[in-house]
């Protein structure tokens, strides 16, 4: 008896497309609601990205490793420290301590004998950590995780932003390179908050290049949620956008670009029913970390004489003098900046050099350097013109991080 085949539907015009038909193994095609945000796809050459920094995170893991067992906390121990450790050091105590108690515990603040000013620090990565500690019994283990995970999401967003900007794949892959080699690299992969505001800023800024202003904003809100740095770049947004809107239909999107200042203002709103001070986070600051206002030429006398008066014992002496260095650097790049006409970027920059560069002395710049992705793409892109700029920074300045991530593990440099 012959089998008859089954007829193809009749398409009617318009009609929606019908259901496809099953295979003959039974399966059925996959569904678009199964596929993976567009985000998160990685197109060509982000799969090297990724690979440099699942290795480079390794690299700094086993440097934790090593320094655990050759430099324990007690000389004559016979166990090495738990590897974790070493990386609870400086800043971390403050998050944790926000994070497990909140910012007045028991009632103590500002007012309390050896208050610890933790007001200074902006509540995201603490709540974050705090989130992320229902999931992982450890802290320090929270910690390391957040900044594991937002710091994938940084680099694949930065490669895109040189992509973006130069429409080179080789550019991506050497920006992210020069930042996951650079001297403070280990800063990322610490349970501090360069990565996590990395993970919102950067993306904030790629959705601002792409005209999604809706999506730009809310990731500079919560970028302000988890640094005041958050507002230099809120403002390089807003700039952006004066700068590249065309028509009435692109300017009522306008509204869009307040939204960044919702975060600070809320927490000075609750640190101020408090403390009855709106600006308690910047006094806490001056109390803690000498961030009273002085003039630029002042803050980098002082430094400079921290740096090579022999005021200091010589690892801060040191830590000073790399704080000068990364002021040039910063200055450098804000020229050129100013000089390719990238004014968004440079008031991004010019403000973070006039925020760090107008205290007492200099303080965490080596650190901000990492937030700087102009810097980061412009290396890269020098280095494409110019191949001896990439084999001198590998050679020459990369190994200066296992420098610096050593010091850190060891609780010699605050950074």
């Amino acid at each position: 008896m012959p089998v008859s085949t089954p007829r193809r539907p009749v398409e009617l015009p318009g009609s929606p497309t019908p259901w496809p038909p099953v295979r003959e193994s039974g399966r059925r095609p996959r569904l678009l609601s199964r596929a993976r945000p567009a985000f998160l796809r990685l197109g060509p050459g982000e799969r090297e990205v990724m690979w440099l920094y699942l290795l480079t995170r390794v690299g700094i893991w086993a440097t934790a490793g090593a320094v655990s067992w050759l430099f324990p906390a007690d000389g004559e121990a016979r166990r090495p420290d738990s590897p974790l450790s070493t990386w609870q050091r400086w800043d971390w105590w403050h998050y944790l301590h926000i994070a497990q108690e909140g910012y007045f515990p028991d009632q103590a603040g500002p007012w309390t004998a050896g208050w610890d000013n933790r007001e200074a620090f902006l509540p995201g990565f603490p709540l974050a950590l705090r989130a992320v500690h229902t999931v992982v019994p450890d802290w320090a283990a929270a910690g390391m995780l957040i900044s594991f995970l937002a710091g994938g999401v940084a680099v694949l967003a930065l490669a895109r932003i040189a992509r973006h900007h130069l429409a080179d794949l080789e550019t991506g892959r050497r920006a992210v390179a020069f930042l996951l080699l650079s001297p403070c690299a280990v800063f990322l992969a610490a349970g501090y908050t360069e990565a996590l505001f990395l993970a919102f800023a950067l993306p904030a800024w790629l959705a601002a290049q792409r005209q999604n202003w809706p999506a730009a904003a809310v990731l500079a809100c919560l970028a302000c949620s988890v640094r005041i740095t958050g507002l230099f770049l809120a403002a390089a947004l807003a700039l952006h956008f004066v700068l590249t809107a065309r028509g009435r239909t692109a300017w009522r999107a306008a509204p869009w670009l307040l939204l960044p200042v919702l975060a600070p203002a809320l927490y000075s709103w609750y640190l101020h029913s408090w403390t009855g001070d709106w600006m308690a986070w910047k006094h806490a600051q001056e109390r803690g970390w000498y961030r009273d206002f002085h003039a630029p030429w002042e803050a980098w006398a002082n430094t400079w004489e921290a740096a090579f008066h022999h005021t200091h014992p010589t690892g801060y002496a040191l830590m000073w003098q790399a704080e000068l260095l990364a002021m040039v650097v910063g200055v450098v790049l804000l020229v050129l900046l100013v000089r390719g006409r990238r004014w968004p970027e440079a008031l991004y920059i010019g403000l973070t050099l006039w925020a760090l560069g107008t205290s007492y002395w200099y303080t965490s710049v080596p650190r901000s350097t990492l937030l700087w992705w102009p810097l980061w793409i412009g290396l890269a892109s020098w280095s494409i013109k110019r191949p001896r700029i990439q084999t001198a920074y590998l050679y020459v300045v990369a190994p200066l991080s296992t420098v610096v991530a050593i010091t850190f593990l060891t609780g010699r440099w605050a950074g």
